[in-house]
């Protein structure tokens, strides 16, 4: 005798109450398709522009402006035909909220069609489960209000086709069944795994964001990531240092005046960011503009300090910062996050070391030496010692920086001394120009936490302090010798900031306004520059290694990770 199999019974979720968001259509077809995606989107809050999420709304925008409104059921005379576009209907019972494109009507007898860009696809049903379902979802709510709604439509945009879709009992089991899955999913806490080599993850919006490649590999070691996380991006920083100057918006445009007088211009869609120097004036209309883009404006000094950023109303993944207050308050995860964090600091300087060595003299002692400091590091038993060990790897490492600057007896304006480092405020002009560049990646650091969901002012490794973007200056360690000191190098070595570039007075010295343009641009260079990732072994500019970075820090407080994969160049 054949061996009986007992169904799965679906777990329903309870009735949605006030206190419950109610769930959106689009979303519970995220969960069929992908849970993980779904859970990114809805509990996270996070979102990400593509191709084709850029056409989808194109698709929807004749539906989106034509809204008709949709008669209560049982004021139409029986055969009378109606078309209501754009209605939103939801139901505290069923604890879903749908906007339909379109509602044909002939009497009480209504047929719901949901517009989608693309072309049907050629399977058994005419479409995929998750256009499906959140086709049924618009049938129920319909139904919830009091209408009959035997069937639907998906209209396929770009093949001009419509696809017949009837709702019968397996697709409203299907549809509930999601439903009740992303609701617990959601209230578990606990994001999905990754999808493993799944062909869905290359076109997904989001996958620079849920990395799934990248954490399966951290996790397993087997499959190597495909070259897929990393999207370029052509919008840039915009800066402006000219005192007095005014940023104003005119249509899609950001205009740059100086006493009156327009000197630039910059399209907002090239934007990622404005960083304003000194005393710049920021009309509302241009502020209102950014925010409501997300476009961060950063605040800094003449001089180049960072004073902070502003942005819209900030990323909504609490789950994220959640976890990243936790941890902060664990002495042991703050340790094992700090000590990993000072071994790849030191580890890069070392490699600078070797590639920029410009004497006859050895560096073979000072590199042994950090090595063993990197070494040291992992050992330390509180940040106390931790400290310590940093400190004196900096002084060897600072010791000998003056060994990387090309030396040009003939020019004596091109030389620039350097014996240690100091600050606050910098003597020389080099000191000069690491400050400012350290100033540059706090601030580069600051907007990317931002921008990803963390909290830029609570660490792991620098204690918070007011005004103090603790986490920024952590995460910026191991970047210091990769975006800051190589600039300044860059910078000094090609001749593209001399020593008459600096103002001095009071024992201080500081960059004027031409040097620092010209360093900013050595800056931005630096963060545009592609390199091949140690791990992923894909290609990823270092702007975008930063926002990589970031999310794996995310995904090893969340629980997905056993520990964080710190960046050192080979």
């Amino acid at each position: 005798m054949e061996e009986q199999l007992q169904k799965e019974l679906p777990l329903r979720f309870p009735e949605s109450t006030g206190d419950l968001p109610l769930l959106p259509a689009r979303m519970v077809n995220e969960y069929q398709y992908c849970p993980r995606l779904a859970y990114l989107e809805w509990v996270q809050g996070e979102w990400a522009e593509s191709a084709d999420t850029v056409e989808g709304k194109h698709v929807h925008r004749r539906v989106d402006k034509s809204e008709r409104q949709l008669p209560n059921s049982g004021e139409v005379e029986d055969g009378a035909r109606f078309h209501a576009r754009s209605i939103t209907l939801s139901s505290e019972r069923l604890g879903t909220i749908a906007k339909v494109d379109l509602v044909e009507g002939d009497g009480d007898t209504v047929t719901p069609v949901d517009y989608k860009r693309g072309k049907r696809p050629h399977v058994a049903k005419g479409a995929y489960d998750p256009e499906r379902v959140q086709l049924c979802i618009q049938a129920l709510l319909l139904e919830e209000h009091g209408f009959q709604c035997p069937e639907g439509i998906l209209y396929f945009a770009a093949s001009k086709e419509r696809v017949r879709v009837v709702f019968d009992e397996e697709l409203r089991s299907t549809t509930q069944n999601a439903v009740d899955g992303l609701r617990l999913t959601a209230a578990g806490g606990t994001i999905p795994p990754p999808l493993e080599d799944s062909p869905k993850c290359p076109r997904c919006s989001l996958v620079g964001i849920c990395l799934p490649d990248e954490v399966n590999y951290l996790s397993d070691g087997e499959s190597q990531p495909r070259p897929m996380a990393v999207r370029h991006d052509e919008a840039l920083p915009v800066y402006v240092q000219a005192n007095h100057a005014k940023v104003s918006k005119k249509g899609e445009v950001l205009e740059i005046k100086i006493d009156d007088e327009k000197v630039s211009t910059a399209r907002l869609v090239e934007v990622s960011q404005l960083v304003l120097m000194g005393n710049i004036y920021l009309t509302t209309p241009a502020l209102h503009e950014l925010l409501r883009r997300e476009i961060p404006i950063t605040w800094h000094s003449y001089g180049g300090w960072y004073l902070g950023h502003s942005i819209g109303v900030g990323h909504k993944n609490v789950e994220l910062r959640t976890a990243q207050y936790r941890a902060s308050f664990d002495d042991r995860i703050c340790l094992e996050v700090a000590r990993n964090l000072v071994k790849a600091k030191i580890l890069n300087c070392r490699t600078l070391l070797r590639r920029n060595w410009r004497t006859d003299e050895s560096p073979d002692e000072i590199i042994d030496l950090l090595k063993r400091d990197a070494t040291a590091a992992m050992r330390a038993k509180n940040l106390s010692e931790l400290l310590g060990i940093e400190g004196a790897a900096a002084s060897r490492y600072f010791g000998v920086f003056s060994h990387m600057i090309k030396k040009d007896d003939q020019d004596l304006a091109f030389n620039f001394d350097f014996a240690h480092r100091n600050r606050r405020p910098p003597t020389d002009a080099v000191n000069a120009l690491l400050s400012y560049a350290y100033s540059l990646l706090t601030r580069t650091w600051s907007v990317t936490l931002s921008a990803t969901g963390f909290d830029p002012y609570r660490g792991f490794y620098h204690q918070p302090r007011y005004g103090r973007p603790a986490l920024a200056l952590d995460m910026m360690e191991p970047f210091r010798p990769l975006l800051a000191d190589s600039c300044v190098l860059t910078a000094i070595n090609n001749g593209e900031v001399k020593t008459n570039d600096f103002v001095k007075g009071a024992g201080a010295i500081n960059l004027k306004a031409d040097g620092r343009k010209r360093f900013i641009g050595v800056f931005e260079r630096r963060l545009t520059q592609e390199i091949t990732h140690p791990l992923f072994s894909y290609k990823v500019s270092y702007r975008r290694l930063l926002e990589v970075q970031s999310r794996l820090l995310g995904r090893y407080l969340l629980g997905e990770l056993d520990s964080y994969p710190n960046f050192t160049t080979r």
